[in-house]
């Protein structure tokens, strides 16, 4: 599930980059032969979406979802679990941006087979950041702790969430949807997985 917001720069290569990856677990019979890359287009003012219905043409395994403006990237990323919970065992939200390490899936699949139900994708460091934006995550997160708030630190929106999983979230019933903070809360068996972020 990839949200997209003006994304017409990286979409080619975000596409073939995850496609790849899909086709290897496909074929390592990982995943299912008609898996699916979804982007939910959120409200792009660009080519964004002509992209996406131009893939969607070109590749059996891309999907689109379209908004009819923009919603914010964490109601893009509940509508894409929203419509593929109906068709899905497991579902792997990614930022459009592949600044994410895409090679982690392997390993997040890997551990969802293990019968892990949420993998969090975590950085393993936060070297390549300014020195003012690695201060304000080290206190944003503990900022969060002290209000109570159970989150996976250096974790954002890059995870693989089983169906049950999901279907759990989508039980709550928030208005001002903050993903991070809602997933560590289904209760089921999770795991990370370390990365370098690029």
């Amino acid at each position: 599930i990839v949200p997209c917001f003006n994304e017409q720069e990286v979409l080619p290569e975000t596409v073939r980059e995850l496609g790849k990856i899909l086709s290897n677990l496909i074929i390592q019979n990982k995943v299912a032969q008609n898996s699916k890359l979804l982007f939910v287009n959120d409200g792009s003012q660009d080519k964004t979406w002509k992209l996406i219905t131009e893939f969607e043409e070109k590749y059996a395994y891309v999907a689109g979802i379209k908004f009819s403006r923009n919603f914010g990237h964490q109601n893009a990323l509940l509508a894409g679990m929203q419509a593929a919970v109906k068709h899905s065992d497991l579902m792997i939200t990614i930022d459009a941006d592949l600044q994410d390490d895409v090679s982690a899936i392997y390993e997040m699949v890997d551990k969802y087979l293990q019968g892990v139900d949420v993998v969090y994708g975590v950085r393993s460091s936060r070297k390549t950041d300014t020195f003012f934006k690695r201060e304000s995550a080290l206190a944003f997160y503990s900022l969060m702790r002290r209000f109570g708030v159970e989150m996976v630190t250096n974790s954002a929106d890059y995870r693989l969430m089983s169906n049950r999983a999901v279907n759990t979230l989508l039980e709550y019933k928030e208005r001002n949807i903050f993903l991070r903070g809602m997933v560590p809360l289904v209760g089921y068996k999770s795991d990370k997985v370390y990365y370098e972020r690029k």
